[in-house]
């Protein structure tokens, strides 16, 4: 995929270089447009070396390219990151004054920014107004991380690690279709029919949704837990891909193996007792959930609250957990929508389709996990059902395209009151 990444000059421009190499390694094909400033913090030679490309920051660069243009219009995604208080001021004032504003005029693709600046700037009326007018058009504004910031300063505005807003960014990927339609004509390049860049759904803005992801561990003593291998890598899809979508997500993660998603509520959980009631409670004021989590069916009836040192055997009474996806089937509104995953390893049909009714559920993704192949792999396969039987069907794809997948059935089913 064609991906811009902008940068404009702020220290955090160094971690951008990180971001790039994530780009790269993952197969797209990425060209940097630093600013001016960008460019006192990381050099020229640095991005086109990691890029690939040739990199200029003003309109008067390569103008046979016309690349203030070209740029924009041949993009699948804008990134920018970090993006300066100022940058978020000329790009809500449409300003074209180099060659990254230029660009951003010129997209026709979804754009992702990155703030990154003091807590000052970022909390200063104006800064709120230039990043709530970007969000009405349509772009996505990540909030920033709060933390340690240039100097002995700490607060909000911190760059998200690359390693996050990467998690974040796939989500607004295309995702390659197992059956791509023939084309309608012979086109180069980004012209004609088929050639448009790629557009994100924004099916759930104005959406509340909450996503639970990862396995739960419940401790027999200080220092061993009966687990599962779930790695939370569909549960960050879903997240993911619901961001992009327009929806304000609400992450609850127990367990994972994968970075969380940049600007993403997340709610920290460990043992299934404390998925229980964190689901519960969010489930109530949220339009979908989708429970992606894998929580322990068993917990030990008594944990030590020391060591338990090896003598012999030993016998481990275990007892049921609470049950989630029935709860909040329980208490489920006629306008929400929900669902829940059946990991099975055989006879998946019969037991997801009991299970989604059992549940009171809406959908009911089911996912073999035969021979643990799933887990922690970047591919999934599943079978999404509804009452009627099955709704979609996805062999050995990337756990985002299963994640779109499921917010295509999820959308379909949320009432159309309220939608944006």
């Amino acid at each position: 995929m064609n991906i811009v990444l902008g940068v404009s000059g702020g220290i955090a421009a160094y971690k951008a270089c990180i971001l790039l190499r994530l780009l790269k390694e993952s197969g797209h094909d990425v060209h940097v447009v630093p600013t001016e400033a960008a460019l006192k913090f990381v050099g020229e030679a640095t991005w086109e070396a990691l890029s690939g490309h040739p990199v200029a920051s003003g309109v008067f660069s390569d103008v046979s390219e016309v690349k203030h243009v070209r740029l924009g219009r041949q993009a699948d995604l804008v990134v920018v990151a970090p993006a300066t208080a100022d940058l978020l001021a000329r790009a809500a004032h449409g300003r074209a004054d180099d060659l990254l504003t230029s660009t951003l005029l010129t997209a026709a693709c979804p754009v992702v920014f990155a703030p990154a600046m003091h807590t000052e700037m970022w909390e200063h009326a104006a800064t709120r107004a230039n990043v709530a007018a970007l969000r009405e058009r349509g772009a996505h504004v990540v909030e920033p991380d709060s933390g340690r910031l240039t100097g002995a300063d700490t607060g909000p505005g911190r760059l998200p690690e690359p390693e996050s807003l990467f998690a974040l960014i796939k989500g607004f990927l295309p995702h390659p279709s197992p059956h791509p339609p023939a084309p309608l004509r012979d086109a180069s390049p980004r012209t004609g029919v088929n050639a448009l860049p790629f557009t994100r759904k924004r099916d759930l803005v104005g959406r509340k949704v909450l996503v639970t992801a990862g396995g739960t561990r419940e401790p027999i003593d200080p220092v061993r837990f009966i687990g599962n291998h779930s790695s939370g890598r569909q549960g960050i899809a879903l997240a993911a891909a619901a961001a992009a979508r327009g929806a304000e997500v609400h992450l609850i993660a127990a367990h994972i193996d994968a970075p969380l998603p940049a600007g993403i509520s997340v709610e920290r959980v460990s043992t299934t007792a404390d998925l229980y009631e964190a689901t519960v409670k969010a489930a109530a004021e949220a339009d979908a959930a989708v429970l992606a989590a894998a929580p322990a069916d068993f917990t030990p009836k008594e944990s030590s609250d020391r060591k338990i040192k090896r003598k012999g055997d030993l016998d481990l009474a275990l007892t049921s957990t609470p049950d989630i996806a029935a709860a909040v089937g329980r208490e489920k509104r006629p306008d929400q929508v929900l669902v829940v995953f059946a990991a099975e390893t055989h006879d998946g049909r019969e037991h997801a389709m009991r299970k989604r009714e059992a549940k009171g559920a809406d959908l009911v993704v089911l996912n073999d996990v035969s021979g643990g192949a799933v887990f922690g792999a970047s591919e999934n396969s599943v079978t999404v059902f509804d009452e009627r039987g099955e709704v979609d069907v996805r062999e050995h794809a990337s756990k985002e395209a299963v994640a779109d997948a499921i917010w295509d059935a999820v959308s379909s089913r949320l009432p159309l009151s309220g939608r944006d």
